[in-house]
């Protein structure tokens, strides 16, 4: 149901003192997906800087599955769990070699008027390519990922 919106490679400026991909750089990657899905949904550059409409990450969620190491390829897929006039509820994956799910993040992105700084309804082109993408790309049943709470369970 999801789909693939970037491939890469790790690269060797990524990996840190424990040697493996640092926890920024899967954060890196994320943003990255951030970008192909706002070109996917038609928000370009050259439409941004024609309408002055952008988008902005309001909350981003990660949970770190499994180590990525130095050169390794990956690709991030997306799913979009919701959607309404200005806001997209997105989840993307990070998947390494071998089908070996790396890390999940699950953000809300909003719709901004950067005239105003304000947030502002998509664009009608733009709101047909997220309506589109999510009739695609919408999962059945919410990740396992999605949605959590961070927090100490106490035992009892």
């Amino acid at each position: 149901m999801s789909k693939v919106i970037l491939s890469d490679v790790v690269r060797e400026d990524w990996i840190d003192y424990n040697g493996h991909m640092n926890d920024a750089e899967y954060v890196r990657a994320f943003s990255w997906g951030v970008d192909a899905f706002m070109n996917l949904i038609g928000l370009t550059g050259d439409f941004r800087d024609s309408q002055h409409y952008t988008m902005f990450t309001l909350e981003n969620h990660v949970c770190y599955l499994d180590e990525m190491k130095l050169d390794e390829p990956f690709e991030v897929r997306l799913s979009l769990l919701d959607y309404d006039a200005k806001r997209a509820h997105v989840f993307f994956e990070l998947y390494g070699e071998k089908g070996k799910r790396a890390a999940t993040s699950e953000q809300m992105l909003m719709g901004i008027d950067q005239t105003s700084g304000s947030p502002a309804p998509f664009p009608e082109e733009v709101f047909a390519k997220v309506e589109e993408l999510a009739a695609e790309h919408t999962p059945e049943e919410k990740p396992k990922e999605a949605g959590r709470v961070i927090g100490i369970r106490k035992k009892k």
